[in-house]
């Protein structure tokens, strides 16, 4: 089921509405008149725009939030899902470069495979505006969430795994409604995408040498099992810019259960990007 947009917070001098700006954006709540950077948010596999909504609840007060919605899941079940990083980045670059002012700081944040799509839909939005100046804006910053860095992507079959197996690896890696999950009916129906997501991320390979011009900060959770620290603090190498790694207390899905740090450490992040 969709998640409805929220109505907005009176006062503050809000001016920017809440809209569906086509279907693969969502913003959740009004943002300022003068938001001070644009955040967009790309969920893991499986996962949906609404994940991010209490991050656009939390944060709209001062950026712009906007989540992406993947093909295949929610008010888009219909369509076919992705079949590739590729497929997902350009769609989601061309959305961006369209719907998000050039004026002000663009900050990508993605999390699991939202991390691989985030840094190939930061280096398309890259050549986007190299092609056009002035009216696209290249990503200021990448956060990439608990996924292991593009050039140590592998294979690991979780998407040719029996259903009861998928399942079992699901429930391991946290993150999804166990109602859900333990519903058979509603397994079925949800099955088909989880394992597109996870055929194409498990099919990823990125460029040699591929990289972003804009810092990167990894955020990973100490207890996960599909990302170790040095597989995160290997994003070091896909920069040009800066780099930073971050580690919280948290399995795969930290995010969710450090949310009020996870919150001010990307807040700190946007923050020293518009002092320096």
């Amino acid at each position: 089921m969709t998640v409805a947009s929220a109505p907005a917070a009176a006062g503050g001098g809000r001016t920017l509405p809440a809209e569906h700006p086509g279907p693969w954006l969502r913003r959740y709540h009004d943002s300022p008149a003068r938001a001070e950077a644009t955040l967009v948010c790309l969920p893991h596999a499986g996962g949906s725009a609404s994940f991010y909504f209490p991050w656009s609840q939390a944060l709209s007060t001062r950026y712009e939030v906007i989540a992406v919605q993947y093909p295949g899941r929610q008010d888009r079940h219909r369509e076919a899902c992705a079949a590739s990083i590729a497929e997902l980045a350009e769609a989601a670059a061309a959305e961006v470069a369209a719907a998000v002012p050039a004026d002000r700081p663009l900050v990508l944040f993605g999390h699991s495979m939202g991390a691989v799509v985030g840094f190939e839909t930061a280096r398309a939005l890259e050549r986007l505006a190299a092609a056009g100046p002035g009216t696209v804006r290249a990503p200021d910053l990448f956060l990439a969430s608990g996924r292991r860095a593009p050039a140590l992507s592998r294979d690991d079959g979780i998407h040719r795994l029996p259903d009861r197996a998928l399942l079992d690896e699901l429930k391991k890696l946290g993150g999804t409604d166990l109602r859900m999950l333990d519903d058979p009916e509603l397994f079925q129906l949800v099955v088909p995408t989880i394992r597109a997501d996870f055929a194409a991320v498990e099919t990823y390979r990125p460029a040699p040498d591929a990289r972003v011009g804009c810092p990167v900060v990894a955020l990973i959770g100490d207890s996960d099992p599909r990302v170790s620290a040095e597989q995160g603090a290997a994003w070091r190498d896909h920069t040009a810019g800066d780099f930073a790694l971050r580690v919280f207390p948290g399995g795969h899905f930290y995010l969710a259960e450090q949310q009020r740090d996870v919150l001010a450490t990307v807040t700190a992040h946007i923050d020293a990007l518009a002092a320096g």
